[in-house]
C-alpha cells in the first residue's frame, strides 16, 4: 500500500474545502433570494468589485485548465483531466488543488 504524503494530504483537504465552503455560500444566496442559479450568476456582476473577481477566477479556471490538457497530454495520466469539470463546475478553490493531488500520483509512484 502507498503512503500518502503529507503535502498531497493538504492537497486533497483544500481540493474538499474548496468544493464544500464555496458551495455553501452559493447555495446559502441562492436559498436566500429564492432566485437560483441565474440570480446567483447575476450577482457576481452586481458592482465592479464582483465584476473584477469573476474575471479573475474565470481567467485563473482558463489557465487552469490550459495546465492540466498540457501536462495530461504529455504525461498521459488522463484522470487528472477530472480537474476541469471540478473547476468550472465548482471553482478554481476546488480544481487547483484536486489536480495537485491527482499530479501528485505519478511523483509518489517514482519515488516508491
Amino acid at each position: 500500500m502507498t503512503r500518502v504524503s503529507p503535502l498531497r494530504l493538504l492537497w486533497l483537504a483544500l481540493a474538499l474545502w474548496g468544493a464544500v465552503h464555496p458551495m455553501y455560500w452559493f447555495l446559502r444566496h441562492m436559498r436566500e433570494t429564492g432566485t437560483g442559479l441565474a440570480g446567483l450568476i447575476d450577482a457576481w456582476y452586481v458592482n465592479s468589485s464582483t465584476t473584477g473577481l469573476t474575471w479573475d477566477l474565470t481567467i485563473a479556471a482558463v489557465t487552469l485548465t490550459a495546465w492540466v490538457i498540457a501536462e495530461t497530454v504529455r504525461s498521459r495520466a488522463w484522470l487528472n483531466l477530472i480537474a476541469i469539470p471540478a473547476t468550472f463546475g465548482i471553482g478554481v478553490s476546488c480544481g487547483l488543488p484536486l489536480y495537485l493531488f491527482l499530479r501528485g500520483r505519478g511523483a509518489q509512484a517514482a519515488r516508491d
